[in-house]
């Protein structure tokens, strides 16, 4: 082999937030299949891999450093004996008790180089300034006589790290990162790696992780640019793969192989929208279920919409055997709901059973009965109806280890169209961020991708209602969802003013009494259970609103 190729190995791998010493086996197993079935000189692993991305306050427990140093001695160890160089992302907590977000270059035992992450982002999901002190300088490594210059994540979206490096003499960069999913996430990613390798004229290598941590989910789609800006490399995406490449040295610069690479390993074309919204959910539900030890799950099958869609893909996630579903009818609930949620449970051929709640509601009213007497009826009957719903089905769950999953969308959610303690209760909402609109979208794609309905269509094509009251439709509460969604987007996800909505068309009055409802429903997200997010702004670690505060609404 010439002197100056090197063979590398990406390990875009699942991480387990914590779990230091398993986090470490999968380290050293991914090195040894890298040196058996790649010959590699290199194996790169990505941000955070050790501790898994974010761990946020474990970075504060005092046994971290010791942690993290038995599990480098572990892979030190375990690599000692041969050629491989290990670039490995971990939490560097320093003996002057500083903590950094860095990458560390092990080979034959030794720690050689150390490079600490210097742009710290503090946005959105992100607190990474709450942890860790921001590193200063450019740091190189060689491997058969080529030199990478090392960035963290939010490094390569400035051109300062990447630009240092190439002035100290990289001939290209490793980018290792944890980069949560969005929509439209990665076309931002991809114009970043263009112009950042295009104006410095020097490849890219962004390593990516996958794998769901509570709300948040990351993609994979592991990419190499090279010097002229161009995407020679896709990765699969919401996978996990070791990723082998060569890099050689020529006079015009490094030149990338990708022989070794396999369709296991490549992305053939870009995901449409909704398959990476059907992606990133069946991923956030199947982690968060494993990695929490849940033996399987149970929902509340209404026969409307949000439900169905929740079960399908609960279903893709786990397997039909470790889910349950639960139709709850009451006087109120039609034979259309009934006959539509038995039919899909059969279809996907999941455990169901539907227990009547009407005696468990008068038994509660009977001990109501002195409380309530002389008040009219009102939404406190509706409510109790999905109180008596979710106490059936937290006590299926303590019983069977089971998670219930809740099936409210983003467009509820925002404007408190739920019931605490009742269709709120629960471990995890799979729809959380998901919009109404996008929910009717989801559904029919799912039908398509599955080949057959797997969700009733007339469930998909009826008007969505809760089934409270008699005759109850959604739309007598809220403004269609067409026009509902706009008007959260503009306001949850991009801080437009009551007036700036108005003008962009919408009525004002409407528009008041969407704003009103988000801003007064902050104590009923702050209760809900975590769920994936897919937009760019989700409730919860995106959007922190006080819940007792004076603000004007809407402004």
């Amino acid at each position: 082999m010439s002197l100056q190729q090197v063979k590398c190995v990406f390990a875009q791998l699942n991480f387990h937030v914590g779990d230091f010493e398993g986090n470490t086996d999968r380290i050293i197993a991914a090195c040894e299949e890298a040196i058996t079935l790649y010959q590699a000189d290199l194996i790169i692993f990505p941000e955070l891999a050790l501790s898994a991305y974010p761990p946020e306050d474990l970075l504060l427990r005092p046994s971290l450093r010791q942690r993290v140093k038995q599990c480098l001695e572990r892979i030190e160890a375990a690599t000692k004996d041969t050629a491989l160089h290990v670039l490995l992302g971990y939490p560097e907590r320093t003996e002057s008790a500083e903590l950094y977000n860095s990458a560390v270059l092990i080979h034959q035992g030794k720690q050689i180089s150390h490079y600490r992450k210097r742009c710290l982002p503090n946005y959105q999901v992100f607190d990474e300034k709450r942890y860790f002190s921001q590193g200063e300088e450019a740091v190189l490594f060689q491997v058969n006589g080529i030199i990478f210059g090392i960035t963290i994540c939010e490094d390569i979206w400035f051109e300062q790290p990447a630009k240092e490096a190439k002035d100290k003499g990289a001939d290209l960069i490793v980018n290792i990162n944890a980069s949560p999913f969005h929509l439209g996430k990665m076309p931002e990613r991809k114009r970043v790696l263009k112009a950042r390798s295009e104006s410095l004229g020097i490849p890219i290598v962004y390593g990516h992780c996958v794998g769901a941590q509570d709300e948040l989910v990351f993609d994979g789609g592991s990419m190499i640019f090279n010097q002229q800006g161009e995407c020679i490399f896709d990765g699969v995406r919401f996978s996990e793969a070791l990723i082998p490449f060569s890099v050689t040295q020529s006079e015009s610069g490094p030149v990338f192989s990708m022989e070794a690479a396999t369709a296991a390993h490549k992305q053939d074309e870009p995901l449409c929208e909704l398959e990476e919204v059907r992606q990133a959910l069946v991923l956030g539900v199947r982690d968060y279920v494993n990695k929490n030890r849940f033996k399987g799950v149970v929902l509340g099958l209404s026969g409307g919409i949000d439900s169905a869609l929740t079960l399908a893909i609960a279903c893709e996630a786990l397997g039909k055997e470790r889910v349950e579903a639960v139709m709850m009818p009451f006087r109120y609930t039609s034979q259309m709901s009934q006959e539509d949620a038995a039919q899909q449970a059969k279809v996907l051929g999941v455990k169901y059973q539907s227990i009547a709640i009407e005696s468990i509601y008068k038994a509660f009213m009977d001990a109501l009965k002195t409380e309530f007497e002389g008040l009219a009826v009102d939404t406190t009957e509706e409510n109790l109806q999905a109180r008596c719903r979710g106490v059936l089905l937290m006590a299926i769950s303590n019983k069977k280890s089971y998670l219930v999953l809740t099936t409210g969308n983003k467009s509820e959610m925002a404007v408190g169209y739920s019931t605490l303690y009742g269709d709120m209760a629960g471990g995890f909402d799979v729809l959380k961020d998901v919009p109404k609109t996008m929910v009717f979208r989801l559904a029919s794609y799912l039908n398509e991708h599955a080949g057959q309905e797997i969700i009733p269509k007339r469930v998909i094509e009826r008007p969505p209602s809760a089934e409270l009251a008699p005759d109850q439709k959604d739309e007598d509460s809220l403004p269609p969802y067409s026009v509902l969604d706009q008007i959260l987007a503009l306001y949850v996800e991009r801080d437009y003013s009551a007036e700036a909505i108005i003008a962009e068309g919408f009525d004002r009055e409407q528009v008041y009494r969407v704003l009103r409802l988000v801003d007064v429903n902050e104590y009923k997200r702050r209760q809900a259970p975590v769920g994936t997010r897919i937009t760019a702004r989700a409730f919860g670690k995106d959007r922190r609103y006080p819940i007792t505060n004076a603000w004007k609404i809407g402004e």
